[in-house]
C-alpha cells in the first residue's frame, strides 16, 4: 500500500442491493455514499451522493443484472467524481459480513482460504452470508490486486465468555453442529461503546455499559471494559428483545407446538418468527413512529405492542445490570434508540433505584450528535449515542491493511 493510500471502500451487499460508503481514514471525511436496489429487476435503481463540493445527488433506473453490474456501476459513478476503483489514493475495500460463527473474531484479510470458511457459515446466516459473498467475490474480480478485508457482525460478540455463550443442550451435539450464542449488531456496539466512552470523558477499559441498539432489528449487549460479556441475539438474529419483524425471545416448544397441533412446516414457522412476528405480528405495524402515534391516539393494539416491547427491554436492562455488577452508562443507539425519546423514557421509567433517570428536557432534545438525556445527578448516565456502522468497517480495515 502506498504512503497516500488513505481512502476505504465499505461495501454491504445484500441480496439485491449493495450500500456503500468511501471514506477518507485522515480525518474520517466521507467522500461519497450510495446504494444499488433491487439488483436483477427490470427496473433497478442507482443513487450516488458524493458528499463534498455541493455536489448533488445523482439518481437513476434501469436494469442492473447481477453484483458485478452493480459494483461497475458504483465504479463508474466514483470515477465521474474523480475518485474510482482504480485510484492510488484507495488503500483497501471492506466487506461486512454478518457471520464469522467460531473462527472470525477481528477484521480479516480475505483470501481463498477465508473467503471458503465464510462459505461454509452460510448454514448459520443463509439469508444473509451468500449475499456477502457474492459481493466478495465480486469486488476481488474488479480489483484482484488491492486488499480486501471482512468485518464480523458477529465478531465483537466473541469476547462472551462460555457461560454465556454456551445454551444448555448436550454438549456434542452443540459441537458438531456449531450451536452457541453469537450475537449480531458487533460493529455497531462495538463502535457506540468507544463512543460513549469518549462522551463520559474516560477510558473503555474503566467503563461498564449497557448498550441498545434499537431499530428494526434490535439487540442488548453488556458491555466491561471495552469487551463484550453478554448479548441478546444468539446462534441467529431471532433471539432476545421484540423487534419490528421477529418475535425475541420464546419458549423453544411453541415451534413444535405449532407443527403439531397447528400442521405449519419448518418454512412456514421460520417465516412466522422472523418475518410476522414482533411489532408487526401484535399490531400490524412494524415502523416505531407509527406505533407511537397510534399509542397517542389510544389504540389498543399498539399500546399492547408497546408494552411489550419495553417490558422485555427493562428485563434486559435489569439482566445486564445484574451481570455487569457496576453500570456507568445506558447507551440507547440504531434509528429507533438514537430518534424515539418515549421509548428512552419508558424502558428507563422506574429504574430510578437502579441510578437510571431520563430529564425529559434533555431527552426531548433531537440532535445527530453523541449526548447525554440523563440529569447530572444521575448514578448512572443514560446517553444516546448515533451509530456508523461503516466509519466502524472503514477503522478496522484500515487499522488492519495499514499496520
Amino acid at each position: 500500500m502506498t504512503s497516500q493510500a488513505t481512502r476505504v471502500l465499505v461495501l454491504n451487499s445484500g441480496s439485491s442491493s449493495v450500500k456503500y460508503q468511501l471514506l477518507d481514514m485522515r480525518d474520517g471525511t466521507r467522500l461519497a455514499v450510495g446504494l444499488v436496489e433491487r439488483i436483477g429487476e427490470r427496473a433497478s435503481r442507482l443513487v450516488h451522493t458524493p458528499s463534498g463540493g455541493g455536489a448533488e445527488k445523482r439518481e437513476r433506473t434501469e436494469r442492473i443484472a447481477d453484483h458485478e453490474q452493480a459494483l461497475k456501476a458504483v465504479a463508474g459513478e466514483l470515477a465521474r467524481d474523480g475518485i474510482g476503483l482504480d485510484s492510488p489514493e484507495l488503500a483497501a475495500i471492506g466487506h461486512r459480513v454478518v457471520h464469522g460463527g467460531p473462527e472470525f473474531s477481528a477484521p480479516t484479510l480475505i483470501d481463498d482460504a477465508v473467503l471458503a470458511e465464510i462459505e461454509r457459515l452460510v448454514p448459520l446466516a443463509p439469508l444473509h452470508n451468500p449475499a456477502n459473498i457474492t459481493g466478495i467475490r465480486t469486488a476481488r474480480a474488479l480489483r484482484p490486486d488491492l486488499p480486501q478485508v471482512a468485518v464480523f457482525d458477529t465478531a465483537f460478540h466473541s469476547t462472551m465468555p462460555e457461560d454465556a455463550a454456551r445454551y444448555a443442550i448436550d454438549t456434542g451435539t452443540a459441537d458438531a453442529h456449531r450451536i452457541r450464542r453469537y450475537g449480531f449488531h458487533g460493529t455497531s456496539h462495538a463502535y457506540v461503546s468507544r463512543r460513549a466512552a469518549e462522551l463520559l470523558g474516560r477510558p473503555p477499559e474503566e467503563l461498564n455499559l449497557i448498550v441498545l441498539h434499537l431499530g428494526n432489528g434490535a439487540s442488548a449487549s453488556a458491555v466491561a471494559g471495552g469487551r463484550c460479556v453478554d448479548t441478546s441475539m444468539g446462534l441467529t438474529p431471532l433471539e432476545g428483545l421484540v423487534m419490528g419483524t421477529r418475535s425475541g425471545d420464546i419458549d423453544p416448544a411453541v415451534v413444535f407446538h405449532l407443527e403439531r397441533v397447528a400442521g405449519m412446516g419448518t418454512d412456514e414457522i421460520d417465516e412466522l418468527l422472523n418475518k410476522k412476528s414482533g411489532l408487526m405480528g401484535l399490531c400490524g405495524d412494524n415502523d416505531m413512529r407509527e406505533i407511537l402515534r397510534r399509542v397517542d391516539g389510544g389504540d389498543a393494539a399498539a399500546t399492547l405492542a408497546f408494552g411489550i416491547y419495553i417490558h422485555r427491554l427493562k428485563k434486559y436492562i435489569g439482566a445486564y445490570y445484574a451481570v455487569l455488577g457496576r453500570v456507568d452508562a445506558v447507551v440507547f443507539t440504531a434509528g429507533v434508540g438514537e430518534n424515539a425519546a418515549p421509548v428512552r423514557a419508558a424502558a428507563i421509567a422506574g429504574l430510578g433505584g437502579l441510578g437510571l433517570v431520563v430529564d425529559a428536557e434533555l431527552n426531548a432534545v433531537r440532535s445527530g450528535e453523541p449526548r447525554l438525556v440523563s440529569p447530572g445527578h444521575a448514578r448512572v448516565a443514560v446517553a444516546v449515542v448515533p451509530t456508523d456502522e461503516e466509519m466502524e468497517i472503514a477503522r478496522g480495515t484500515f487499522a488492519l491493511v495499514d499496520a
